[in-house]
């Protein structure tokens, strides 16, 4: 009998064949790599479509504004607005999930926004402007959520903060590849068959999201038992892991129970200052940089990249760090506060480009770790139906901070000519999520 064979048998009888911890590690840690390498890598490629399709306006405002004639507070509003059609949607997108299962969700989901985010090319007054980014978001609720509930499914708690740090490097990694490809395609592009740069920018980054939508309905697996790549003691295992963990959670519960429980309260107030952060700078960190001085539009394509690539190195690090050590809550104060300082200090070197940018790196690496370990946090309690209903509840009042914070932004910026102030509004909920944080028990996130 080979030697997987007998670590697979051994772990299916424990009693008759006790195996060491070291072994039973071992046997998880090898499979739950295979399941990572299998979910994780197309995962974030969606979600990189996605976050592009999302915050892909930061660029085109540098363009459409002037084009269009919009002001920073009538893209501000637009940016934000995206998050009402979210908020509406985005539990019984989630809900229905859960019941019909995530290949049917999730490619309704990417397909139906491309369409959506494709026809952004053809906007030309402010109502066009606001009811395209309102339905682009009714169109994408429940995606993100509705992969943190897929990743539930598939990994324990105490591994998921790693995982969803992986998955969540999309973000980053979006702005990577994004900020480049946006820059060059509104420079190389402009005009070109009497389009603006911006509206193909829209057009030419719809084409991924409709690409991967398709290919999620033969790639995915809804649940453990679908997945014909796992043997059926790969699956045993998994299940084993997960059903471990479901006396502790909270499962199904009315949905009004639910969104009194203040706990989810409580996690939905972390939620809403981490995204305030996180959205604050999706949206403005092209203007920033622009606004030192940096004139064109492929050169700050590129320095975005800078924050981003030193997110995806902090939010690695940080998170497996917190998986190894299975504690929570400093791992998310510390880097709320660096992320504060790091923004705080960015309107400090506004004028210098270097500084400002190594600023703004700072900024990014602190404020989205705590994304990626926060939801390692609510998916500690919640388990089945309230998982999928708590998640895209918190989610949801979160989507108010990301309608609140690019409007009051570009609203501040109107008023005082700067975007300093805004980015001093933005360190504040850094501040407040981490004392929220801090009031979270120990005993109830730290495993």
């Amino acid at each position: 009998m080979s030697d997987s064979m007998h670590s697979a048998q051994t772990l299916r009888n424990p009693a008759t064949n006790p195996a060491t911890t070291d072994t039973m590690q071992a046997y998880d840690n090898a499979l739950y790599r295979k399941v990572a390498w299998r979910l994780l890598p197309f995962l974030m490629a969606c979600y990189i479509a996605a976050f592009l399709d999302r915050v892909n306006v930061g660029f085109a405002k540098l363009q459409m504004l002037d084009q269009l004639k919009f002001s920073d507070t009538i893209y501000g509003l637009g940016a934000g607005i995206f998050f009402i059609g979210y908020f509406l949607f985005e539990v019984p997108s989630n809900v229905l999930m859960h019941r019909i299962g995530a290949k049917k969700t999730l490619a309704r989901i990417m397909i139906l926004w491309a369409c959506i985010s494709a026809c952004m090319a053809l906007t030309k007054t402010p109502t066009q402007f606001y009811i395209l980014r309102f339905l682009l978001g009714a169109a994408e609720a429940g995606f993100y959520p509705g992969i943190i509930l897929y990743l539930t499914y598939w990994f324990p708690s105490h591994r998921r903060g790693q995982v969803i740090a992986v998955f969540m490097t999309a973000v980053p990694f979006a702005g990577i590849l994004g900020g480049p490809l946006s820059g060059w395609i509104m420079e190389s592009l402009h005009d070109h068959h009497g389009f603006a740069g911006w509206q193909w920018m829209f057009l030419i980054e719809a084409i991924p999201s409709i690409v991967l939508g398709l290919a999620v309905l033969w790639y995915l697996d809804d649940r453990i038992t679908d997945a014909r790549w796992l043997d059926t003691a790969e699956k045993n295992r998994l299940a084993h892991n997960i059903a471990a963990e479901k006396t502790t959670k909270v499962d199904h519960v009315s949905l009004l129970t639910l969104f009194r429980d203040r706990r989810v309260i409580h996690m939905a107030l972390i939620c809403y200052c981490t995204v305030s952060s996180l959205s604050g700078l999706a949206f403005w960190i092209p203007s920033v940089i622009r606004s030192t001085g940096v004139v064109s539009l492929l050169d700050v394509g590129l320095l975005t990249a800078i924050p981003n690539a030193c997110a995806v190195v902090s939010m690695i690090l940080v998170c497996r760090h917190s998986d190894r050590t299975r504690e929570r809550r400093w791992h998310m104060v510390i880097p709320f506060l660096v992320g504060g300082v790091g923004l705080t200090l960015s309107t400090l070197f506004s004028h210098n480009p270097t500084f400002a940018v190594a600023m703004l790196s700072v900024a990014a690496a602190g404020c989205m770790v705590c994304s990626p370990l926060f939801w390692s946090l609510p998916t500690a309690f919640l388990e089945g139906r309230s998982a999928a209903a708590g998640i895209a509840a918190i989610n949801s009042f979160a989507g108010l901070a990301a309608f609140a914070s690019p409007y009051a932004i570009g609203w501040i910026k109107d008023l005082t000519g700067s975007t300093d102030w805004g980015m001093y509004f933005l360190a504040s909920f850094t501040v407040i999520g981490a004392l929220l944080v801090l009031r979270v028990p120990a005993t109830l996130v730290n495993r």
